[in-house]
This record gives C-alpha cells, sequence and structure tokens, in this order.
C-alpha cells in the first residue's frame, strides 16, 4: 500500500515536473526571439515559469472541481482521487483532471491561455518595466504555452490510460480525432 501511494505520488510530480521543464524552455526561446537578449530571456525564462507551474497546480485542480461538480462531497471526491491514483478503481471512467472531449479540452486549454496572458504579462513587466516587452511576452508566449500544454495533457493522458491498462479513447459521435 505505502508503495502504490508513492507511486502515485511519483506520478503526480513527474507530471508537475514535465510541465515545468517543458515551460521552462518555451519560456527562454520566447523571451529571447523578443529581447534578443539572453540575460533577459533567462530572466524572464526562469522566473515566469515558476509562476505558470504553480498556476498550472491550481488551474488543474480547479478543472478537476469544474468536471466533478456536484457530483461528489468534498471527502468523497478526496477519497475517489486517492483511490483512482492507487489504482484500487479506474480512475479514468472519473476523469481526474483529464479532459474526455475535445470540447472539454479546448475549453480548459483557452482558460489556461488566458490565465497564462495574465501571469506572464504581469511576471514580464515586473522584469523589463518596459509594456511593449510584457505585452509581447504577454500575448506570445502564453499561445505558444497553450499549443504545449494541450499537447502535455494529450500525453499524460495516454500515459495514465496505459499504466492503468485501458485501451485509447474512442473517438466520440460527432468529434474527428485531430
Amino acid at each position: 500500500m505505502v508503495r502504490m501511494i508513492a507511486d502515485a505520488a511519483r506520478q503526480l510530480w513527474l507530471k508537475i515536473a514535465s510541465y515545468g521543464a517543458m515551460h521552462l524552455v518555451v519560456a527562454i526561446l520566447v523571451a529571447w526571439a523578443i529581447t534578443r537578449d539572453w540575460r533577459l530571456a533567462l530572466a524572464v525564462g526562469m522566473i515566469e515559469p515558476v509562476a505558470q507551474t504553480l498556476a498550472f497546480a491550481v488551474h488543474d485542480r480547479v478543472w478537476h472541481r469544474i468536471e466533478r461538480r456536484g457530483r461528489l462531497s468534498g471527502l468523497q471526491e478526496a477519497s475517489e482521487a486517492i483511490e483512482g491514483r492507487l489504482g484500487l478503481h479506474d480512475h479514468h471512467a472519473c476523469n481526474h483532471a483529464l479532459p474526455t472531449s475535445f470540447k472539454t479540452l479546448a475549453a480548459k486549454s483557452f482558460s489556461y491561455g488566458i490565465m497564462h496572458f495574465a501571469v506572464a504579462v504581469t511576471v514580464a513587466f515586473a522584469l523589463t518595466r518596459d509594456w511593449r516587452i510584457a505585452l509581447a511576452v504577454g500575448i506570445i508566449e502564453p499561445i505558444v504555452q497553450t499549443v504545449f500544454f494541450t499537447v502535455h495533457d494529450q500525453i499524460w493522458r495516454r500515459i495514465e490510460r496505459r499504466r492503468a491498462g485501458i485501451s485509447p479513447d474512442p473517438v466520440p459521435r460527432g468529434e474527428s480525432r485531430a
């Protein structure tokens, strides 16, 4: 049982760490492309992803609650999430923060983009005190990150389904696999 808990915690931290690493690389490259200054790009690229990674963890939990709203009490939800992570039941049927349809994934990605814009502009302005650079970083970097976020979520969805021994999602009627 302890090993199962440790494995579940490790998997969650791997997801968060992979998001952070992806974000770091993209943020530095986008900041450099905008400023052509490696020092400024490294500053924006190192601080902004830390803020975004914390915001991502909150965003993921909020989406979990939105997707499960009204179905379970807080204690039942927490218990089910732990049971799912431990493999004691099919947590994919319960959809723990992993969108089940393209429409949900699109909504989650859109809300992530809005949140990302606000954090990116704030961090870039705090570091540069230049609204033009802050807005450029705030517009371009979140767009690039939102694309990578969507890919990241899809990859983790497949990893978790594979680990749970579940076949790939069937394509819902009326939707196509893009």
